[in-house]
């Protein structure tokens, strides 16, 4: 089954129509949430354009990219200026809190609810909007902590005094050379913990949350089980959209549902039990 969902047309696809997932979510015994970034970009997280320009102006000048994504792959000469870069986009997408009360409003529909939250976003939304820390799998890092970038050890740090130091202590786009971080075992510098090659930590909270995400799934194999597909694009699909998409085949009680600003795919064996919506994810969860 679903051997060729990659190729399959969108089905089901409607405009904005929150009634009909509030109606899901009423009628769900258990909710499995999968979040990516189109989520928090709804909530105002977005990595270019005013947002880019406030915080970066002077990057984009002296660099020439533009937008933050970019920016963090840019080839830096030297790790005061990359560092300079990584504070200021840490803590904007870290440390402060999103524009929008998308997850806030997500948050409502589910509080006291059976739920769990798989997502690829490592901003530390969920957590700030209130959800149980013990029912979030970050997956793909935490934009709030270190790790030793070879790595020599299976261990994280958490970074927000050190990058609010980097961020005051910065001039010219360059942060204090004593102020670049090192691991303080091996003593080599410290990187993000975010997935970017083979080198990414999983350390013993990753391994725990992932441990919660296994035993909720056994426990919701059957039943009228929500799985709600919040802004997840095909970046990486084999996290979230295709597992979601063969969980909802396996248990014909189930539903998946899609909120994405763009068009969303889903096998058309799956129409019974689809609901797509193109809609800005922020206007349908709103109250």
């Amino acid at each position: 089954m679903l051997s060729k969902a990659m190729n399959m047309p969108p089905v089901n696809s409607c405009p904005a129509d929150a009634g009909r997932l509030k109606g899901e979510l009423a009628a769900a015994d258990a909710v499995v949430i999968g979040a990516g970034a189109g989520l928090s970009v709804s909530a105002g997280f977005a990595y270019d354009g005013e947002r880019f320009q406030k915080s970066f102006a002077d990057f984009e000048a002296r660099y020439g990219f533009h937008d933050m994504y970019t920016g963090g792959f840019y080839p830096y000469a030297t790790p005061e200026e990359r560092w300079a870069f990584w504070s200021r986009s840490i803590w904007l997408n870290r440390y402060t809190d999103a524009p929008r009360p998308v997850y806030g409003d997500l948050f409502s529909l589910v509080k006291g609810r059976d739920y769990f939250v798989l997502t690829t976003n490592v901003d530390h939304c969920f957590q700030k909007a209130g959800f149980d820390k013990r029912r979030l799998f970050y997956t793909q890092g935490d934009y709030g902590l270190f790790q030793c970038s070879e790595p020599c050890r299976r261990e994280t740090t958490d970074n927000e005094g050190a990058v609010l130091s980097m961020l005051e202590q910065q001039e010219d786009m360059r942060i204090p050379t004593e102020l670049i971080p090192r691991c303080p075992r091996c003593g080599r510098p410290m990187t993000m913990n975010l997935r970017t090659d083979d080198k990414f930590v999983q350390d013993e909270g990753w391994y725990r949350a992932a441990d919660r995400w296994e035993e909720f799934l056994r426990g919701h194999r059957s039943g009228r089980v929500l799985y709600l597909e919040l802004g997840v694009g095909w970046n990486t699909p084999g996290i979230i959209k295709i597992p979601f998409w063969r969980m909802t085949a396996a248990n014909p009680d189930a539903r998946f549902v899609s909120v994405n600003a763009r068009a969303s795919d889903v096998p058309a064996e799956l129409a019974p039990q689809a609901l797509c919506i193109t809609s800005d994810i922020g206007k349908v969860l709103a109250p």
